[in-house]
């Protein structure tokens, strides 16, 4: 059996690297932070440069967090450049590495199988990925980390805890090395794919580093957390045989809208912003070809609570107006009308495919729904030709819209 190679390809401190190549800043001396300063200081950070988190500011912080005397730069997210510049970034990976050997893990970080390219290369792995991480940086400007393992979770407990402290950002971990390399680490939160929940039931159990894990017994770790437990057992060992060309592709079943409002609502504004959410998701679903069986609305109040609770149609439908009817529904129902509203989100889900096939219902007025239902398909054409404000409903004036503004941000933030 050949010996499998890969890499995990992280674009470093990405957001506030673009917003430096942009301002002509060197990243390394710019004390530049990715954030909308525009909200509250409750806002949470996206990214801090190579230069602040060499002072100890982690990249992931809250504003009113930052530490004071400072002369910060601040940058507002553009979610658009960013997606354009990693584009950029994976399309040098392709000219080296074919789509089906590559992962895309997130919009800075991707998987590569070295593997079937070493020998066409006439190159080492390391040799490889600095060809790789030099014409990154030749073309877009941006920096890069790199981690190298003789399996997927090698190479991403490289890039985690070797290749970001190494002198040229690249590290290799191989499997007669876990011993060494891979058992002393700790705490155990540092290893991917073990968060704060599962490392406390480990240190509970007497598990502190990785070096307990890999000696813990198999049918211990089954017994206490099922199947993870043995992942945890193999990783442990050095042991993952994942194949990055077996791509998993999500059978999609539901669709999801949601939004944490910027100020109190009340009992008939809310109103407004289910319609809305209800909109814009059942345009996604026409636009993946679906009709939806259940619909799902959670409330948040202000203060504390809420509910959640779903709804199933007598048909699959994609419908606004259907849709809209059952959460009204199920809002009417379950709202507390005195207390005021912060958080608002649906749900569409029991997804089929449309097939076009509409079944009549003696309870509806079937001409009623056609007509709806050809003018839905006018307005997605019209908001998919010239953007999605071009045309709205007259309630996007009100004040207490925001659906405007909404189909201004990618991923809640501007682009």
């Amino acid at each position: 059996m050949k010996k499998s190679i890969y890499a995990v390809i992280d674009m470093k401190a990405f957001y506030s690297f673009v917003e430096c190549i942009d301002r002509n800043f060197d990243p390394y001396k710019t004390p530049l932070v990715v954030a909308d300063v525009s909200r509250s200081s409750n806002t949470i950070i996206l990214s801090v440069t190579p230069y602040l988190k060499n002072k100890g500011i982690p990249s992931r912080l809250r504003l009113k967090d930052l530490p004071k005397g400072e002369n910060y730069i601040y940058a507002t997210p553009r979610m658009e450049r960013y997606l354009y510049l990693s584009a950029q970034a994976f399309s040098i990976i392709l000219d080296f590495i074919a789509k089906e050997d590559i992962h895309i893990y997130s919009i800075d970080e991707g998987f590569i199988n070295l593997s079937p390219y070493l020998k066409y290369y006439k190159m080492t792995p390391y040799e490889l990925v600095k060809k790789i991480k030099d014409t990154i940086k030749d073309k877009t400007g941006l920096d890069t980390t790199i981690g190298i393992g003789d399996n997927m979770f090698l190479a991403k407990v490289a890039l985690d805890n070797y290749a970001k402290s190494n002198k040229d950002c690249i590290y290799y971990l191989k499997k007669e090395n876990i011993k060494n390399e891979l058992w002393n680490i700790s705490p155990l939160t540092k290893i991917w794919g073990i968060g704060e929940r599962i490392a406390a039931k480990l240190n509970y159990f007497g598990i502190y580093s990785v070096k307990d894990l890999a000696l813990a017994s198999l049918d211990f770790l089954k017994l206490k957390f099922g199947i993870i437990g043995e992942e945890l057992h193999n990783h442990a060992n050095g042991i993952d045989n994942t194949n990055i060309q077996n791509k998993y592709i999500p059978n999609e079943t539901s669709l999801t809208n949601g939004q944490v409002l910027f100020n109190d609502y009340t009992y008939d504004e809310a109103k407004l912003i289910i319609r809305e959410e209800c909109d814009d998701l059942s345009k996604r679903m026409r636009d993946k070809n679906k009709t939806c069986g259940v619909v799902s609305l959670y409330i948040g109040y202000s203060k504390t609570g809420g509910f959640a609770h779903s709804m199933s149609l007598l048909k699959n439908t994609d419908n606004n107006e259907i849709l809209y009817n059952a959460l009204l529904e199920i809002y009417e129902k379950y709202i507390i009308k005195n207390l005021t509203i912060r958080r608002v989100s649906i749900c569409f889900s029991k997804l089929k495919d449309n097939t076009d096939v509409t079944q009549l219902d003696l309870f509806l007025d079937n001409d009623e729904e056609f007509k709806l239902t050809k003018l839905n398909k006018t307005i997605d054409k019209i908001q998919n030709t010239y953007g999605s404000n071009s045309i709205l409903r007259a309630t996007s004036l009100l004040k207490h819209s925001t659906i405007k503004e909404r189909h201004n941000y990618i991923g809640g933030h501007q682009r």
